[in-house]
């Protein structure tokens, strides 16, 4: 997918973005919490089942809401690139997985997308930023 060089609107800031990731960690944590030990267990299942649960409930909520629970509460929504719309399920689970490889978010370029949503051509972007836009 070829993305343009510059993007007609502003991306989210890191701090909204940080924050919703904590939120979304956190949430899952407790989650998995419920059914599993996920502390004072070194190499234990847990922290394998919060990173599944991660990973599902950022590609589920993205594919049917636009953003995952950390995004919803920050008010920041995961738009495409190539003329607005939902992502499919497919490019939203490709997007959580690269998510939860750590490194893709932190290479980015100047509009602040990680190789995460250039790989899905998608950015993440303020729930009024993406009330602009057509199709969202």
């Amino acid at each position: 997918m070829s993305a343009p060089d510059v993007l007609p609107y502003e991306t989210a800031s890191w701090g909204r973005r940080a924050l919703a990731l904590l939120v979304d960690w956190f949430a899952c944590v407790a989650a998995v919490s419920l059914f599993t030990p996920v502390f004072g267990t070194t190499g234990g299942t847990g922290s394998f089942w919060t990173l599944l649960v991660f990973v599902v409930e950022s590609a589920l909520l993205t594919t049917t809401v636009g953003g995952s629970f950390g995004k919803m509460l920050t008010r920041l929504r995961t738009v495409r690139v190539d003329g607005g719309g939902r992502l499919d399920p497919l490019r939203s689970l490709a997007r959580a997985i690269l998510v939860a490889l750590v490194i893709p978010p932190l290479v980015f370029r100047p509009d602040r997308r990680g190789l995460h949503d250039l790989a899905a051509g998608t950015a993440t972007v303020t729930l009024q930023e993406a009330a602009t836009r057509p199709g969202q």
